[in-house]
């Protein structure tokens, strides 16, 4: 029965296009519109928030809300079904070689119009490893979205998300970043001129790159099991 209700609110959201922060009937009615126990009702909305689509705050005007759907939510679920089944962050990195590159063919082929304009802020400048992260990790997502498939987005990005917040420090040393950032200002570049094969192996280049990079600073890792956190 929970499981029914969780369905008929995902779907209601879906269909109503309900924004970010839209806030569902309270639990009264609820309760009246399904014609079921609030045990079941509640546990129809953990469901949903533990899988990232709704928070509950508690509180006369709290009550549940639509969230954002986020990769990291997504990662950190798919996590769960990698430890269960041995899978190896080898193997997650390997992931991200094959489809970053897949990416940024189909972001050169596609050329949003309303997405190239994003493209120029990646310029290779940056001022401080807060800005260097945000910069990294936003270039990644916008090709990401830029390839026209959710699925492979929401893949890439969510792979993207589990090994970020398996790394506690910058990946690429000081003395590095600047060359990362350029190297993604030449991946732009390659997508604006519609550059589908240049874009595709300069993205290998720089996702190899990585690779070395997690192999050198982190030996261990590619041997562990991908952890649920």
């Amino acid at each position: 029965m929970s499981e029914a209700i969780a369905r008929d609110i995902v779907r209601r959201i879906g269909a109503e296009r309900l924004p970010p922060g839209t806030q569902l009937p309270p639990e009264a009615k609820m309760i009246e519109e399904y014609r079921v126990g609030r045990g079941s009702l509640r546990e129809a909305l953990r469901i949903l928030e533990v899988h990232g689509l709704i928070s509950i705050k508690p509180g006369p005007r709290g009550g549940p809300t639509v969230d954002r759907v986020h990769t990291r939510n997504f990662g950190r679920m798919a996590s769960l079904y990698f430890q269960m089944d041995g899978v190896t962050f080898r193997e997650l990195i390997e992931a991200r070689l094959i489809m970053e590159p897949v990416m940024a063919r189909r972001a050169a082929e596609l050329r949003d119009p309303r997405l190239l304009a994003e493209l120029d802020r990646f310029d290779g400048s940056t001022r401080s490893p807060e800005d260097y992260l945000q910069n990294a990790t936003g270039f990644h997502q916008l090709v990401a979205t830029m390839s026209g498939n959710r699925i492979m987005s929401l893949f890439g990005q969510s792979l993207a998300d589990v090994l970020r917040d398996r790394f506690s420090d910058a990946l690429f040393p000081k003395s590095r970043r600047r060359e990362v950032l350029l190297a993604h200002k030449g991946i732009a570049a390659a997508i604006t001129a519609g550059d589908a094969d240049l874009a595709e192996r300069l993205m290998r280049a720089h996702m190899e790159d990585y690779v070395a990079q997690v192999k050198r600073r982190h030996p261990g890792l590619l041997q562990e099991v991908v952890d649920w956190r």
